[in-house]
């Protein structure tokens, strides 16, 4: 069973910050993540060369060649854009760097 330091360990590592009061919840909810993940690991499957051998691995390829002419659907997509620049989609940053 997962204690409530180690979970704090687990969020400091992952930078998630957890109040105090969410602390309980998490720990639980970790101890139900291990025993799912110790059921998953007693699954059989085929590895390796067992793999290779059967149906398991198969690709399906189009042939080479343009499916379409190049820029055919450009003026389509882009006219659906919310805001754009030219034929680009134009978002509002998400991200911050700091």
């Amino acid at each position: 069973m997962a204690t409530t330091e180690e979970v704090k360990k687990l969020a400091a590592l992952a930078r998630i910050k957890l109040a105090d009061a969410e602390l309980e919840k998490f720990t639980s909810e970790f101890d139900a993540i291990l025993a799912y993940v110790d059921t998953i690991s007693t699954v059989e499957a085929p590895q390796g060369e067992a793999l290779r051998r059967g149906q398991a691995l198969r690709n399906v390829m189009r042939e080479d060649g343009a499916p379409h002419a190049q820029g055919a659907f450009t003026e389509k997509l882009a006219a659906q854009f919310s805001a754009r620049e030219g034929d680009a989609l134009s978002v509002k940053q998400i991200i911050q760097h700091g």
